[in-house]
């Protein structure tokens, strides 16, 4: 088997196992905190707040490290080691301490978890996807089985849950002992080359990309549409729920429906890769775009289940081009050195923050004028982002001696040479 396989069924391994571990643990997290630890909705809000500090202030420090070390693995052995512990941490650990102290519990709580799931996929994400550039495999495919892991554990985790809750958290443990196994028998050959352009990463460069103004019209997309398709699934269950004879229907109907919607994304992430070769990568975000606002506004347009429904599983084929589109057109149009801070702060952090302030304002709208009404606002709002995007987004063409120019500027140099551009 060739390295470039070889590579592609490890890494590939990992996500699956990474997706399942998380499935398994945290799929049913605010059940669990519901039914076993017994909280109401105020404290439950506050721990989801508590994880969300957590994962902001993780996400530009991984970002940072991670371009620092470059192609080194230290990142995810270390999160695979700590998740090993997964199961032993919520039983013996965060259940008590949240049963004690809700303040210290959350904090606890918040700390392992950012560092681990909430933080650590898009540290997990960025490193795979270098691999995948090094290598010559498609990301998209290899992230495809990230779904399916996650599918193939929320299968199973209500059954199991009703069984004994403690169960999940002991497979997700297992599952991590395999996930640490998986990465070190991963064997990255690092050149010359770059260990000194990951090494001549700084603080500074990381600075100089909020003076482009590239990547500010970048940040506005993800504001205006990534951020929004955040915003709509947070309290989507309720208005799903309530197109239906009882909730209790509703509800368990939408479980069938996101599992369904999960196996639809793991085959759109191995369709995707080719869409977006096939449109390009300025196309590919802006088809997203697209079909986001038209899920979004479809939401509050159809009526019964069955359009709900079908509006809903839309969402399985604009996730995953705009995920790999976002990461070719980071690659494409930026110093590929900062490839994990690019994502990890002009993608991720972004979408958080963009949420964040975007929430409470969703809220009032759907109490002052209802979902459906809510939906086309935001629909709308999508729409003309998206439409914004096709005159600040670059394209391929513009790109390609921009792009050089902006890599070869950051190039470090070996002998007193400038390298040739690696991308």
């Amino acid at each position: 088997m060739s390295k470039s396989k070889t590579m592609y069924w490890k890494l590939s391994g990992y996500f699956f196992f990474f997706f399942f571990t998380w499935s398994a643990s945290f799929s049913l997290f605010s059940i669990w905190l519901g039914q076993e630890i017994n909280l109401n909705g105020a404290a439950t809000g506050i721990i989801f707040s508590v994880n969300a500090i957590f994962a902001l202030i993780m996400q530009p420090l991984y970002g940072y490290i991670s371009d620092k070390i470059g192609l080194k693995k230290n990142i995810l052995l270390f999160i695979s080691l700590l998740l090993v512990f997964v199961g032993p941490f919520f039983i013996y650990i965060y259940g008590p301490l949240l049963k004690f102290n809700i303040l210290a519990g959350a904090i606890v709580g918040g700390l392992y978890l950012g560092v681990t799931f909430l933080s650590g996929v898009g540290a997990i994400e960025t490193y795979i996807e270098k691999i995948s550039r090094k290598y010559k495999f498609e990301y998209g495919k290899s992230r495809m089985w990230g779904s399916l892991g996650w599918a193939a554990a929320t299968f199973f985790a209500g059954q199991i849950f009703n069984i004994n809750p403690n169960l999940n958290f002991w497979i997700a443990s297992i599952s991590a002992i395999i996930l640490v196994a998986i990465i070190l028998s991963v064997h990255v050959e690092m050149t010359d080359f770059e260990i000194v352009r990951a090494d001549s990463v700084s603080i500074k460069d990381i600075g100089n990309l909020f003076l482009l103004k590239d990547f500010w019209f970048l940040m506005m997309y993800v504001i205006g549409v990534a951020c929004i398709y955040g915003v709509y699934d947070q309290q989507f269950p309720i208005y799903y729920s309530s197109v239906f004879s009882s909730e209790a229907l509703g509800n368990q109907v939408f479980g069938y429906l996101n599992s369904f919607q999960v196996f639809m994304e793991a085959g759109m992430m191995f369709l995707a890769p080719f869409i977006v070769k096939k449109i390009g990568v300025k196309n590919g975000l802006l088809l997203a775009g697209f079909l986001m606002a038209f899920r979004i506004i479809g939401s509050g347009m159809v009526m019964g289940p069955v359009g709900i429904s079908s509006m809903k599983l839309i969402h399985a084929l604009e996730l995953p081009i705009m995920l790999i589109a976002m990461f070719k057109y980071l690659a494409a149009h930026f110093d590929t050195r900062l490839s994990s801070i690019l994502y990890l702060v002009g993608f991720q952090f972004a979408t958080q923050v963009g949420t964040t302030i975007l929430s409470p304002i969703a809220g009032m709208l759907y109490d002052d004028y209802g979902f459906r009404n809510t939906y086309i606002i935001m629909g709308a709002v999508v729409l003309l982002f998206t439409i914004l995007s096709i005159f600040t987004l670059l394209t391929e063409k513009k790109q390609t001696s921009r792009g050089i120019q902006l890599e070869t500027a950051n190039q470090p140099t070996i002998g007193g040479l400038p390298n040739a551009n690696n991308k």
